[in-house]
């Protein structure tokens, strides 16, 4: 038990070093609610990180296409100053 737990670990530091690399915006978030709620759910923990790494990321993307949406909107709405001659 002990030498799977230091396996874990050993195999869990090059990906969080890989990962911080990455620009997967959201994906560290979600791999560590995925993987604690695996953990609870029946000893899941890598398959959970993979899934919240995926809906984490999902859900970044979408926020960040949504707060681009309203910037242009705000923009466009925006009163044009006009010309005085």
């Amino acid at each position: 038990m002990r030498a799977a737990k230091l396996s874990a670990v050993a195999l869990a530091i090059p990906l969080f070093v890989l990962a911080a690399s990455a620009s997967a915006a959201g994906c560290i978030k979600g791999a560590v609610a995925g993987g604690v709620a695996g953990h609870y759910a029946g000893h899941h923990a890598v398959i959970g990180a993979v899934g919240g790494c995926v809906v984490g990321h999902h859900l970044a993307k979408k926020h960040a296409q949504e707060q681009t949406a309203a910037k242009a909107q705000a923009v466009q709405q925006q009163p044009q100053p006009s010309s005085v001659q």
